[in-house]
């Protein structure tokens, strides 16, 4: 695998060069500063790439360019707007760069109620609180008819849950929950979600999906001129959420995209701590039986609170949690042996180690959430050796 570390750019508290020290040969980065809906120029990738090599790395993947909320739901500048990402998938592959991630999560991206929930060895890490989501749904957003997503016993539990919480604490909440994509300034308040929730009351998961399969049918032509690969990324967490449809949450759901738009430059990336909150997830039989579209890998675990889905999970270390992370890993060895039989330029996979817990001096740092220097490091760390065991001409996959 080809080791990146995701940098936020230079607002970023962990350095490209703590990248470099950890052990990572490249750099996963994106324009944060550059309103969604609106084209990447080549001056703007130049900067960013001199100021990654400044650290001694090079950019290597774009994660992500993001998709506006207009060609979500298929409205208003949804086509100019699909027009500006050819346009930066144009201005990306000039600087050298052929691989992109993206997702499609409508309104909200990657979404935690606690983003540094205390583990009892005093590490901290992002937790996804089905009960206070409830309450925080039911009671602070509001939201009509949200009840009718919930179980009685979860309704129940929040209710009690919301009549316990603090101001701040609901404050706290409120803002997790609302938080843009990583890296970015954006963000909702509760009436500014109320409003981008409206826009998608005729929006089903047939829809959505529908909608993902036009972008892709236009953009993936362009990927396909330029030698480009295109790889989305799941739903995190794998369910609807707020009344809003999520239609990458499954290996059904990933068939039914990739065959769609059946091309080697539209692809996935693999995200094992996305996909494995579900209990009902195969990961190393997805990955196995989805290897030839997988062009990024995210490595990190969860651990799930229930079996049943939804659920309350936290992040766990990457070798901890459900995932059966020497089963993935050698599924992913074993895709990149297969291309090189098969004499594929394509070969080697990016991976990342995706988040990870703070822990010593991660703790004071103000790193972004789920992005530590050193969590990342130890991370790391535990994934190259797998990777270089399961490699091994004696004891591995070589």
């Amino acid at each position: 695998m080809r080791h990146t570390w995701r940098w936020f750019g230079p607002v970023d508290k962990v350095s490209v060069r703590d990248a470099a020290q950890a052990g990572a040969q490249g750099i996963v980065s994106a324009l944060h500063h550059v309103p969604t809906g609106t084209a990447w120029t080549v001056e703007e990738i130049a900067k960013r790439q001199s100021e990654i090599r400044t650290g001694g790395l090079e950019w290597e993947l774009v994660e992500s360019i993001p998709i506006s909320e207009s060609i979500k739901t298929m409205s208003d500048d949804w086509k100019v707007h699909i027009e500006a990402w050819k346009q930066s998938l144009r201005a990306v592959a000039s600087a050298g760069i052929f691989t992109v991630c993206y997702n499609f999560m409508p309104v909200l991206d990657w979404t935690r109620t606690d983003l540094r929930w205390e583990t009892p060895n005093g590490a901290r890490a992002m937790r996804f609180d089905l009960i206070d989501f409830v309450a925080f749904d039911i009671h602070v957003l509001r939201r009509p008819a949200a009840a009718a997503d919930y179980s009685a016993e979860v309704i129940m539990q929040a209710d009690r849950r919301y009549k316990t919480m603090s101001a701040d604490k609901i404050a706290a909440l409120s803002r997790n929950i609302g938080a843009g994509l990583p890296g970015s300034s954006d963000g909702y308040s509760i009436g500014e979600l109320r409003q981008a929730l409206a826009r998608y009351a005729a929006v089903d998961a047939s829809t959505l999906r529908a909608n993902l399969i036009t972008f892709l049918s236009e953009v993936v032509p362009v990927a396909e001129e330029l030698g480009m690969r295109l790889c989305a990324h799941g739903d995190d967490p794998p369910w609807p959420l707020l009344g809003l449809p999520r239609v990458l949450s499954t290996e059904a759901d990933y068939l039914e995209v990739l065959g769609a738009v059946d091309s080697v430059a539209n692809g996935v990336t693999f995200c094992t701590g996305s996909l494995g909150v579900r209990a009902d997830n195969d990961l190393p039989a997805m990955v196995k039986r989805l290897a030839s579209r997988v062009h990024f890998v995210h490595l990190r675990n969860v651990r799930r609170e229930e079996e049943t889905t939804p659920c309350s999970f936290f992040e766990d270390e990457h070798l901890g949690g459900n995932t059966d992370m020497v089963a993935v890993i050698a599924a992913i060895v074993s895709e990149e042996n297969r291309r090189k039989v098969e004499g594929r330029s394509d070969h080697q996979i990016f991976m990342r180690p995706d988040h990870g817990q703070e822990i010593l001096d991660d703790l004071t740092r103000g790193a972004q959430p789920g992005y530590p220097a050193i969590g990342r490091l130890k991370g790391l760390a535990e994934l190259r050796g797998i990777e270089r065991t399961l490699a091994h001409k004696t004891y591995g996959l070589a």
